[in-house]
């Protein structure tokens, strides 16, 4: 009996440790990469560099802007409150449309607060939490890829 309770111990642990090592092999997960590609590579291309396939098909009168230029832009600083307004639709982007007529851009703060209440998050404390966990690490990431 004590055996059998040993042997079993040895194959949990063993079981235990190959899924750990399984783990630490997994590529790691970027949910602000994974945002921007999903959400804005197409129009502002996979570098955020404004060469998105979908950016010449707008025929915008100004090119697709150059997404790791804004801190350069913007006096070295990274315009943080400026990005996540525009990301969320409360700031106006000329380039984007209005908010009464069409718009070339989603306003992704409405889109991820639907998309949370597909999850069936109820909560308007959770909606909201959601929607910030979203915009925050897209614009984490657009951070990172910042000219230096």
């Amino acid at each position: 009996m004590k055996t059998s309770k040993t042997l079993l111990a040895l194959v949990a642990a063993a079981a235990f440790l190959a899924q750990g090592a399984a783990f630490a092999q997994t590529p790691k997960v970027d949910p602000g990469k994974r945002e921007y590609d999903s959400n804005c590579a197409l129009c502002h291309g996979a570098s955020g560099k404004g060469d998105g396939p979908y950016g010449q098909v707008l025929k915008l009168t100004k090119p697709m802007p150059d997404l790791t230029q804004l801190a350069q832009k913007n006096g070295g600083v990274f315009p943080l409150a400026r990005v996540y307004e525009v990301i969320d639709g409360r700031a106006m982007v000329p380039a984007h449309g209005t908010a009464e007529g069409p718009r070339s851009m989603p306003i992704w703060g409405s889109d991820y607060v639907a998309e949370g209440s597909t999850w069936h998050i109820q909560s308007p404390v959770e909606l909201e939490i959601y929607t910030r966990g979203k915009i925050l690490a897209l614009i984490d990431y657009l951070y990172r890829i910042q000219a230096k």
